[in-house]
């Protein structure tokens, strides 16, 4: 198969031939030979790229999650460098001033609460706002363009994890949501997609022959982006999702659990495509950093039959249930939960003290079954 940087360099960079062109990338931004799309515009003849643009993480990834990115300068090739997660999220009429067209080339992992298509959201709303054109180069949905999982964001909880009414696995790819965001959510600017050749949407990553590049610190492999949709849900709560391991969203506990009784009880609930074993690690930073805590590793047993955010749920009522005293949703300092900011409703986190999430998962299907109806307008792959 062929990635849409690909595509595009090879013939669609005539689209930009005498324009000044942006850049909005990172180290997932490469070919399948694993050279970045900053060198190879860099160095293309036709191609007078004047300025780079770095999401969540930084143009390097070097950036923890959450943390402020500053701009700043490319030491390869010298061009500036403006950051879309520091003082801003949208770029500013000054930063793409100098800049007639935007080119879009990041890898997103196929969840709803990864920024990086929030990014493109608001680089979309910038070029309707100050006239520029915006080129999408399309990449694959890691974990498949088939399953949809999830409900859609409600108003009174949308954020930068949760931006726009999509689901929580929402089987598209970067390129198809840019059409969706467009037509449905009146990100009305102009608008072209470079497709990829020979992707199939039953591909997950691993089945495209293309080497992996981590978006960000905590996504290293592709079980951790398949289980995401679920065990992404576990930042809003006490209990750490294994940041600051090696297994980060595959490994869930806290001091307070005894991971020897919630794999059995877990396991008990007999769902699909997974299965709970007990573990113990130290996390080197946030929650509980430096302490032992006792949990559970998801492991992926039939990742076709698996529902990733019905693991996840569960895995959440299930430590709700065993542990009702220590177990807690985290508040901000607005007593804000932000693990409805995740869920995009504040339904779930109610069903999950009550005990009856599986409520949550089937009204859920109702808002699947209509997005569906929407998403197929703009699937590019079939």
């Amino acid at each position: 198969m062929r990635l849409g940087l690909d595509v595009f360099l090879e013939k669609g960079y005539k689209r930009v031939e005498g324009l000044r062109v942006g850049l909005v990338t990172n180290m997932t931004g490469v070919n399948e030979k694993l050279q970045p799309s900053i060198d190879l515009f860099a160095e293309h003849p036709a191609i007078n790229l004047v300025a780079l643009y770095a999401p969540e993480h930084g143009i390097r990834g070097d950036a923890k999650e959450g943390e402020k990115v500053s701009s700043s300068r490319d030491n390869a090739t010298g061009l500036p460098v403006y950051s879309l997660y520091g003082q801003t999220r949208k770029p500013s009429q000054e930063m793409i001033a100098d800049v007639d067209v935007l080119v879009f080339d990041l890898q997103d992992i196929g969840s709803r609460y990864y920024t990086y298509i929030y990014t493109m959201a608001s680089v979309m709303e910038a070029c309707m706002e100050y006239g520029k054109k915006l080129i999408v180069l399309d990449r694959p949905n890691p974990v498949s363009g088939i399953n949809m999982e999830g409900n859609l964001v409600e108003q009174d909880v949308r954020s930068f994890v949760g931006l726009l009414p999509i689901p929580n696995r929402h089987g598209m790819t970067v390129g198809e949501l840019a059409l969706l965001f467009k037509n449905e959510f009146a990100y009305s600017c102009d608008l072209s997609v470079i497709p990829m050749e020979g992707w199939k949407r039953r591909m997950y990553f691993d089945d495209t022959n293309l080497f992996w590049v981590p978006p960000s610190p905590n996504t290293p492999v592709i079980d951790m982006a398949i289980l995401y949709p679920g065990t992404c849900l576990i930042e809003g709560t006490n209990v750490s999702e294994g940041r600051g391991t090696t297994k980060p969203f595959e490994w869930i506990g806290a001091p307070f659990i005894d991971g020897q009784k919630l794999a059995k009880v877990y396991n008990d609930r007999s769902l699909p495509g997974v299965l709970a074993r007990p573990i113990s690690f130290v996390p080197t930073y946030q929650k509980y950093k430096g302490e032992v805590c006792n949990g559970v590793q998801l492991h992926i047993e039939n990742r076709n039959t698996l529902h990733a955010l019905q693991a996840g749920v569960a895995l959440v009522e299930t430590i709700a249930t065993i542990y009702p005293n220590q177990f807690q949703f985290i508040q901000n300092e607005n007593e804000k939960y932000f693990f409805d900011l995740l869920a995009g409703t504040k339904r779930l986190r109610k069903y999950i003290l009550a005990g009856k999430a599986v409520r949550y998962l089937e009204e859920s299907q109702q808002e699947l079954d209509e997005f569906n109806k929407t998403r197929k307008k703009y699937l590019l792959y079939r």
